[in-house]
């Protein structure tokens, strides 16, 4: 079952090795990580998994200790998923599960075993749905991490310059996810979604299946678009 979750951006920007210079334009928003992993481990989880979205054929999963790395951003940085284990050593976690690496890492996370699980960007929102269910009756004390962009188009510097449905389309991720609103999460979009380049639709709707029923209530830790990108932080408990 399902007894917490937090919800963060996943640009390797959040990485200060990686933002080099530009690293304070995003203090507030791994602050505001740091929090919500602290809700995790106050939930005493027998079981964390990291959900994330990845490129390619999906869903796939990553047993605690597969390594990822920065070395594609031009930084000499690996991370590690949880404590170092049987892990294939050939598998490497996707960007966006390096970045919850890293995020756990950093707050020293030793409260439960970890495991990772990618969902393309496009995988159906029943199925999403369906995984995330699953997932939760796995063990009787289940929390998730789950990593995610909103849209790229809020501003014309932008990655997918500006689209002035973006803003909108955040504003209702940021609700949902503030209010653990588990039918809006899975009733989003999806089509504009992918033309708003929103990386975190998925893993929000393997969130939605694994919280069905479990009576969670939400609270929204950070909105903001630093670089015409949406990022949101929020936690459910």
């Amino acid at each position: 079952m399902l007894v917490a979750a937090a919800v963060c951006p996943c640009p390797p920007l959040l990485v200060p090795e990686v933002a080099a210079g530009a690293a304070p334009e995003l203090d507030a928003a791994r602050a505001a990580c740091t929090d919500a992993l602290g809700v995790l481990a106050a939930a005493r989880p027998g079981r964390l998994v990291v959900v994330g979205p990845m490129d390619g054929a999906g869903p796939e999963t990553y047993p605690e200790g597969t390594a990822g790395s920065f070395r594609g951003f031009g930084v000499d940085l690996d991370v590690r998923l949880g404590a170092a284990g049987g892990a294939d050593r050939e598998q490497r976690l996707p960007y966006a599960l390096a970045v919850a690496a890293w995020l756990l890492e950093r707050t020293g996370w030793s409260d439960a075993p970890v495991e990772g699980l990618g969902v393309e960007e496009s995988y159906p929102p029943e199925l999403c749905v369906r995984t995330g269910r699953d997932m939760a009756a796995r063990d009787e004390r289940v929390a998730l991490l789950v990593m995610g962009d909103a849209s790229a188009c809020r501003t014309l510097k932008a990655p997918g310059y500006l689209d002035e449905r973006a803003a909108p389309f955040d504003a209702e991720v940021a609700r949902a996810l503030g209010a653990a609103d588990v039918a809006a999460l899975t009733t989003l979009d999806t089509a504009l979604a992918h033309e708003l380049k929103v990386s975190g639709l998925a893993p929000w709707q393997v969130l939605a299946g694994a919280a069905d029923g479990a009576d969670l209530g939400g609270s929204l830790l950070y909105e903001d678009a630093p670089y015409g990108v949406g990022y949101v932080v929020a936690t459910w408990s």
